[in-house]
């Protein structure tokens, strides 16, 4: 039997105010189809974007859900993201695991999601109907639409997905995209929370051949991931980085820690699909692409970290969301995501600035990223992204597997500490089980991946959020409310602090030679 939602009533019952967010009037009149094999003719990918330039009603929108997580006295989640850093990263941002640093605007928990329990909504439909939705593609419908709209200035997907990739991660379509295997960043960014995803690299024309028309594209990607990825301890000389690129980009500077202008990301966050490579399912929850587009210098880094540091200091993104917003160090970045019908849009004003709290002065982060820092070494890191088979390798300067430590740290699989099977797989006595966390040591895919029961029930959980338009509330895959997070915050300090368990060795790069 097809299922189907007239989505008035749904988005009536979400939100009993008539001055309703724009994302979830959306709704309004639509019928979602879960076996729907195409957009509707009247697919418009822009439209609602368009309409919420501006229009922001969550100022605190850039503050992730994770940061509302309560300790207990017994976890510090804090530690992966706030940490100390040294320059070329100058947030040194590890007081933040003691305090929620947040304007008197944020002191209420915005992301309602984490809390509503919106099982009712999406238990109608089974396991064939939910897998058969995930295994839809939604992303070639984007590209199709897009070609018909001429007046859109913002980046257009061109990584053609059908093509595939060569046996060295190149894309076969000419576009200059390469796939990027990683270790995944701790906890959120595991598929057993939620999404599976992969990532692609691209450098502008430049890096791509000399003046005489030798290609020395792989050449410059190398040099890149000695750049970003080795171990920042070790000097330019111990790595043989040489000063500048090759190629017609010789006049291009090699520099530690920084990406050269240009350079783009594009991230694919994906359903899961439990008979899939890595549970990656064709359809995703959203695209996100980020280019880096000016280089900053010493001073200026220093007075974009000072200007974060100011009190009640909010961060200014320049841009809008048709052409993207703009962070303080230089990147670009924009986003899409799941219409009410389940076909990608643009995201509005409010949802691009949701993305822009992770990648805009965090200090872990290399040049405000993740994935390229955590490559996995060598050929092996040049394809399709796959955990199966990654070794839990320690952060640098640890000695201790990183998702062992993270386990011990977190008292739990994640930081909202909400992923029963996780705590049932590798925890006795509400600590990590180091008998039963041996097997992954050597394949983190057995700790990450999830049974087909829960990967079936994340994208449940996630659709309730597609249904709605809610992800203004939070864009969670929530299974049910979670108990371990403030609604409201009434003292200022976390508990981390006066509970000992303060860090300040959280790092993003990784120790490759303890294999």
């Amino acid at each position: 039997m097809r299922r189907t939602f007239t989505l008035i009533a749904a988005a009536a019952c979400a939100c009993q105010s008539s001055d309703r967010p724009l994302e979830l009037a959306s709704t309004d009149g639509v019928t979602f189809d879960i076996r729907a094999a195409r957009p509707p003719a009247n697919y418009d990918p822009i439209a609602l974007a368009a309409s919420s330039v501006g229009r922001i009603r969550n100022v605190d929108a850039n503050i992730p859900a994770l940061c509302y997580t309560r300790s207990d006295g017994i976890s510090n989640p804090c530690w992966t993201c706030h940490t100390h850093s040294e320059y070329p990263n100058l947030a040194d941002d590890w007081e933040l695991q003691q305090n929620y640093s947040f304007p008197p605007s944020a002191r209420r928990n915005h992301w309602r999601n984490l809390f509503r329990d919106r099982r009712r909504l999406v238990d109608g439909f089974d396991d064939d109907a939910i897998a058969r939705y995930v295994r839809t593609d939604n992303y070639a419908p984007l590209r199709q639409a897009l070609e018909r709209t001429r007046d859109f200035a913002g980046w257009r997907p061109d990584l053609d997905l059908a093509q595939g990739f060569d046996e060295h991660g190149f894309a076969r379509d000419g576009s200059g995209w390469r796939t990027l295997r990683y270790k995944p960043f701790l906890g959120t960014f595991w598929a057993t929370n939620g999404s599976a995803d992969d990532v692609f690299i691209r450098l502008p024309p430049e890096f791509r051949t000399d003046a005489a028309g030798h290609d020395v594209y792989a050449a410059n990607l190398a040099i890149l991931e000695a750049a970003i990825a080795s171990d920042p301890r070790r000097s330019d000389a111990e790595l043989g980085l040489p000063a500048h690129y090759l190629g017609l980009a010789s006049h291009v500077p090699v520099t530690r820690l920084l990406y050269p202008a240009g350079v783009e990301f594009l991230h694919s966050v994906r359903y899961l699909d439990p008979d899939a490579p890595a549970f990656a399912a064709r359809r995703m929850k959203e695209l996100r692409y980020a280019r880096k587009l000016a280089v900053l210098d010493k001073r200026q880094l220093v007075a974009a970290y000072k200007a974060l540091e100011a009190p009640d200091a909010a961060p200014g993104y320049d841009g809008d969301p048709l052409v993207g917003l703009r962070n303080p160090f230089g990147w670009q970045l924009q986003g899409w995501i799941e219409d009410a019908r389940g076909w990608l849009r643009l995201q509005t004003h409010e949802e691009q600035t949701y993305c822009m709290g992770c990648h805009t002065g965090l200090g872990v982060t290399v040049d405000q990223t993740f994935a390229f820092a955590r490559k996995v070494p060598g050929n092996d890191g040049w394809r399709l992204q796959d955990p199966s088979g990654i070794p839990d390798v320690p952060q640098i300067g640890h000695t201790e597997p990183e998702y062992a430590l993270y386990l011990q740290r977190v008292r739990g699989g994640d930081e909202l500490r909400a992923n029963g099977e996780l705590l049932a797989r590798y925890f006795m006595n509400g600590a990590p089980d180091p008998a039963r966390l041996a097997s992954t040591r050597d394949d983190i895919g057995k700790l990450v991946l999830p049974s087909k029961e829960r990967a079936l029930a994340l994208d449940r959980a996630y659709l309730a959020n597609v249904i709605e338009q809610s992800f203004v509330w939070g864009r969670d895959a929530v299974v049910e409310p979670v108990r371990h997070v403030e609604q409201q915050i009434e003292e200022r300090s976390t508990g981390i602090g006066e509970a000992g368990l303060t860090v300040r060795d959280g790092r993003l790069h990784l120790d490759w030679s303890r294999r």
